[in-house]
């Protein structure tokens, strides 16, 4: 067993107090035996270890490592293990796979007496108040559900360099709007402005160059907005230098094991809501920030006070509603209310939904579409004018969206191997506006029921399966009128009857 430092400090402080061996051994943990070798030489157990350069065991790899040496030199990325793999199969039975280890520790070796040179990264100086980095990163690994379907998310995450302060809000893309929502809940939290904020390239705050801008990438107008409102002064790190970023790079991974040990401690990936995920986070950025609170006074000191009003989280578009009944935002097809046609609407794009607005009078909320060329049809806005146009189902651009659910695909599906096309069209649809006008959970409970029992989903079976059972009205008593409950009454207010 080897005998730690601190002890043998320990005891030569003691027997200086003391001037007794046994004493000093005694309170320093240690044999007396032992106590007495160190006194005697006067060092500690780090200082008297001898540097181990002999071999216990021959070199078993000392019969090929000349050409291992080669490879090496010729190719210094080549990995140990893979190198290993190719000599046990040109030399198949004089190597075994326990010797793995002991083969990338003789490379490793090599690699540092003769291997290139490596990158050296220096340490820099944070000064206090002055840079804030900001940076996404993806969350799928936590395996974070809402009511049991996986939540696709990532964390706008935001940093303060020099105490290691940080918050972090959900965002479903690296875009303008993320970035917008991220930094202005760190600065607002704070109650306080750094001066710099720090960034990647990503098109959220940046575009591609052109040779106007020198084959630099100069910062998009709208996140130079933000930067303005706030007054930040806007800074990037250099293209595919992630390490410049150091700081925000490794909380990334220091801030997912947090909130992995704090979901188990909880006992559930699961959440009913986004909102109860939010709060969860919340609860777990404000006790990592406490242990910080000390360096986070030391930068509060040194920043602006925040005097800027809050920017709005969504980017506003005019819209007119074409005939389709659908409008388009960013290459993006919305249904929306067929009264709505020939109008002219308002759509707040947040970073997760859309808003569509009317006169100022909220119309609907929809989720945001990621790609581009998508689209988002909803069957209620379209049904009452295809009941009585049944002909433009079959081609219709959209038809896909026109089955909410396997359940109304299948009904299609079998009414059309039943019926003719246009029977089958026309009760298909006169079902989908039944469930637009009723349940489309009750719609679907009666298809289910149909398919179980192999029978064709017509509509008047569907309709019968629909309907409501109607409860029996209760049995009364008739009522039977005493005039002697009148004269009681009179006689209690002092009338004579």
């Amino acid at each position: 067993m080897v005998t730690p430092n601190r002890k043998v400090r320990k005891l030569m402080g003691e027997y200086q107090k003391t001037g007794n061996l046994s004493k000093a051994a005694l309170r320093s943990d240690l044999d007396p035996k032992t106590a007495r070798k160190y006194l005697k030489v006067g060092k500690l157990p780090s200082q008297m270890r001898v540097e181990h350069t002999w071999r216990t065991h021959p070199d078993p790899f000392e019969k090929h490592w000349d050409r291992c040496e080669g490879m090496l030199d010729d190719a210094p990325e080549l990995e140990a293990k893979f190198l290993f793999e190719w000599l046990c199969r040109e030399h198949p039975g004089e190597y075994q796979e326990g010797q793995l280890r002991t083969f990338q520790r003789r490379v490793r070796e090599w690699r540092a007496l003769k291997g290139p040179e490596k990158e050296v990264f220096f340490p820099q100086v944070h000064e206090p108040g002055v840079r804030m980095a900001t940076d996404c990163t993806h969350m799928d690994k936590l395996g974070i559900t809402i009511n049991g379907e996986p939540f696709a998310h990532l964390l706008c995450h935001c940093v303060l360099t020099c105490s290691n302060w940080e918050w972090a809000t959900i965002c479903h893309s690296e875009s303008l709007l993320a970035l917008r929502a991220g930094i202005q809940a760190a600065v607002f939290r704070l109650g306080h402005v750094p001066r710099e904020n720090w960034t990647d390239h990503s098109s959220a705050a940046t575009h591609n160059p052109t040779k106007e801008d020198g084959f630099r990438r100069p910062f998009n107008k709208d996140y130079l907005d933000v930067m303005d409102h706030f007054g930040m002064t806007p800074r990037t790190i250099q293209v595919d230098a992630p390490h410049e970023n150091g700081d925000v790079e490794s909380l990334h991974g220091a801030l997912k094991r947090r909130i992995k040990q704090y979901l188990l401690l909880r006992g559930s990936s699961d959440f009913n809501s986004v909102d109860a995920y939010r709060r969860f986070l919340e609860e777990v950025l404000e006790k990592a920030n406490r242990e910080r609170s000390e360096r986070l006074a030391e930068e509060l000191a040194q920043m602006r006070v925040l005097n800027a009003s809050r920017l709005a989280e969504y980017n506003e578009y005019r819209c007119r509603v074409r005939s389709w009944s659908t409008i388009t935002v960013k290459r993006r097809i919305y249904s929306v209310p067929s009264r709505l046609i020939g109008e002219t609407v308002s759509a707040r794009r947040y970073e997760d939904r859309l808003e569509i607005y009317y006169k100022g009078v909220h119309q609907l909320t929809v989720p945001w579409i990621s790609r581009e060329g998508g689209h988002y049809i909803n069957y209620r806005h379209l049904i009452g004018w295809l009941v009585r146009k049944p002909g433009a189902f079959r081609q219709y651009r959209f038809r896909d969206e026109l089955f909410p659910s396997e359940l109304f695909r299948w009904a299609w599906e079998r009414l059309s191997q039943s019926l003719c096309e246009r029977t089958a069209d026309r009760e298909y649809l006169q079902l989908l506006h039944h469930a637009a006008r009723t349940m489309q959970c009750e719609v679907e409970a009666a298809l289910s029921s149909l398919r179980r029992n192999g029978e064709l989903p017509r509509l008047d079976r569907v309709l019968q399966e629909c309907r409501p059972a109607v409860s029996e009205p209760p049995r009364l008593e008739p009522l039977v009128v005493s005039l002697r409950d009148y004269d009681n009454l009179l006689v209690s207010q002092g009338v004579p009857a």
